[in-house]
């Protein structure tokens, strides 16, 4: 096995995915570039590689089974196995004014939208990449959630967590479950699992609000990306610890 280490960050061509990436490469792993459009994916291959990221384009689109297999294919071709995989692909769905999704006028396809992009395309991601992952001597698997999938901050009267958003806050929900369904099949084995915040990060995805930069937004990821062996699995983690269920 080459002792390089390789790692896979979905929807890598910017924002907190491109962080996560450069983060890694700067640690000296080869880094794939996940992303569906091909002008933004090589652009953000260019400007890995111009900092020093041994770098790579990865045609990806999670909601696509062929083009999970395709890329799949290629990392074998290119790499012959991965060390890290980083599902950082995501969307919010349609919002109404406010950023609200008002779970009593839900439109079900926008629903169905991002539970296909959040939840099954981290499943098929997943799944592809598995026998990669088990060619590595320390496989790890990192799901980027949002605090707004925990059930108990969001229950709590007395937390701050944002509008009403009935498709991707669930969305992030069922990540985290899984996440832990994941981590229970995995128990005994050298691949370690967890679900990380990354804070509200000014973004394209949040319209630029937010009081932490993506290089902060990708710090958690980035840390569980590179645990060491007998670190934790099947945990939910920010900046601060652990994020409640």
């Amino acid at each position: 096995m080459s002792e390089t280490r390789i790692a896979l960050v979905t929807g890598a061509n910017k924002g907190i995915g491109y962080e996560i990436a450069a983060g890694l490469g700067s640690l000296g792993y080869r880094v794939g570039v996940g992303a569906r459009d091909a002008a933004r994916r090589e652009t953000a291959v260019e400007k890995l590689c111009a900092v020093g990221v041994d770098a790579f384009g990865v045609p990806l689109d999670v909601t696509d089974d062929q083009s999970v297999t395709d890329a799949a294919v290629l990392i074998e071709r290119l790499a012959g196995h991965l060390d890290a995989l980083v599902n950082n692909a995501g969307i919010s769905g349609e919002m109404d004014p406010g950023w609200v999704q008002d779970p009593t006028a839900l439109d079900l396809e926008v629903l169905r939208t991002v539970m296909d992009t959040n939840v099954m395309g981290v499943v098929r991601v997943t799944n592809a990449m598995l026998p990669l992952l088990r060619r590595s001597a320390s496989p790890r698997i990192v799901n980027v959630s949002s605090s707004v999938g925990s059930l108990t901050r969001q229950a709590d009267p007395d937390t701050e967590i944002g509008p009403i958003m009935a498709a991707y806050a669930p969305s992030k929900s069922f990540l985290n479950a899984l996440t832990v369904q994941y981590a229970r099949h995995f128990a005994g084995t050298n691949i370690l699992i967890n679900a990380a915040c990354p804070g509200l990060v000014a973004t394209d995805f949040t319209g630029f609000q937010g009081p932490r930069t993506p290089e902060q937004g990708a710090a958690t990821a980035i840390r569980l990306a590179t645990l060491p062996d007998g670190g934790p699995s099947g945990s939910f983690f920010e900046d601060d610890g652990v994020v409640p269920w």
